[in-house]
């Protein structure tokens, strides 16, 4: 189903992005640490708590970039908006999702 096509992409510099859309495109990001895990565990699961904080977004397209960094990984979350939006309020939601513990803990299956 054509629905469920997302993009998983491996880049040069190490980086997993998963998108919607190609090309990938930020109109808003967060970005923030996590301990080490699967990046593709965490991209996926991350955008699914992203959609569900941001699903009033009228066009939102998730995206998640997920990078390897001493002592974890550093991951870029947000994505393309078509349209008008609160741009402080949207990122105010994804940054709220990296300080839950339990989201996070979801995100890369260590304990929390």
């Amino acid at each position: 189903m054509a629905r469920d096509r997302w993009h998983l992409t491996h880049e040069e510099d190490g980086a997993l992005t998963l998108a919607r859309r190609l090309p990938v495109r930020f109109d808003l990001a967060v970005e923030g640490r996590v301990p080490e895990a699967s990046r593709a565990r965490v991209a996926h699961r991350l955008r699914q708590d992203m959609w569900r904080a941001l699903r009033h977004l009228r066009g939102f397209a998730p995206v998640v970039r997920v990078w390897r960094v001493p002592g974890g990984l550093h991951v870029r979350a947000g994505g393309a908006v078509a349209g008008r939006f609160a741009r402080a309020e949207a990122e105010a939601r994804i940054a709220a999702l990296f300080q839950d513990p339990a989201r996070v803990a979801r995100w890369t299956g260590v304990g929390g």
